[in-house]
């Protein structure tokens, strides 16, 4: 099976619920706890790829640094993605990668998206 990473803050109860889902499926994954290593600016275009998003849909906009950064009125995905890796907290949580794909599970059923049939 390939490998699962899950994007994790374990502050977040989002987060928290998406390593709950994997561990009542009896999925392995790893952690990586992005806060902590950030990812980079070429890590990010890799998940947004594998995601299917724009910059802007990765980001929690409603998050306070999203409005002091003056994000709303940036137009350029690059610099979009420059601030995700500067700044991680404005990445959405828990991204849970499997291969060439990824998904935000939010809700954490959004997981299933990644196994044929829901199943490991």
């Amino acid at each position: 099976m390939e490998q699962v990473i899950v994007w994790h803050n374990p502050r977040c109860s989002k987060s928290r619920n998406g390593i709950r889902y994997l561990d009542e499926k009896g999925i392995d994954y790893e952690i990586r706890r992005y806060l902590d290593e950030p990812p980079s600016v070429e890590e990010i275009r890799e998940v947004l790829k594998k995601l299917g998003m724009k910059p802007r849909e990765l980001m929690r906009t409603k998050e306070k640094l999203y409005r002091e950064l003056g994000l709303k009125e940036v137009e350029d995905d690059e610099k979009l993605i420059e601030a995700m890796a500067e700044n991680p907290k404005l990445i959405e949580r828990p991204i849970v990668i499997r291969g060439d794909r990824a998904v935000v599970a939010r809700p954490e059923t959004k997981i299933d998206e990644l196994f044929e049939g829901g199943k490991p």
